[in-house]
């Protein structure tokens, strides 16, 4: 069971990573590349999409070491699940919201902005079981 946990930490910290990668190389084009293509208010929502990315690429690290914490720190059940959620939904977040405003920025199709909410929605989740999971993890019982 423990090299099951070792395994899927490992996954899940090597997508962390990778997002990592994808919003700085994805950054840059935008920057050097696609500036010059696309017109100024698409190139906001490009880089409103970049943002969010950074930011919840860092939030999604942040829960994961507090699941690291959890697991190791032996901490209840409901702390390393919430964590976990919130991890995920971080990531997922990313994939729709981020993914969402890249892909309407660079075909100027606006019809692909009708996702982007869902993404929101995730990153909404993500927060909340951040702050559950982190209750459960650092709050005393009683």
């Amino acid at each position: 069971m423990n090299l099951v946990k070792k395994q899927s930490s490992a996954v899940l910290i090597l997508i962390i990573c990778l997002s990592g990668f994808l919003a700085v190389a994805i950054g840059a084009f935008g920057a050097h590349g696609l500036k010059k293509i696309v017109t100024p208010d698409l190139m906001v929502i490009y880089e409103t999409g970049n943002r969010y990315h950074f930011y919840h690429t860092l939030a999604s690290l942040a829960a994961f070491l507090l699941l690291q914490y959890s697991l190791v720190s032996d901490s209840s059940n409901k702390s390393n699940t919430y964590l976990k959620i919130a991890t995920w939904m971080f990531l997922l977040g990313i994939l729709i919201f981020s993914f969402s405003l890249y892909a309407l920025a660079i075909t100027g199709i606006r019809v692909l902005g009708a996702i982007t909410p869902l993404g929101g929605v995730s990153f909404l989740v993500g927060w909340i079981s951040l702050g559950v999971g982190s209750y459960y993890l650092f709050v005393p019982k009683k």
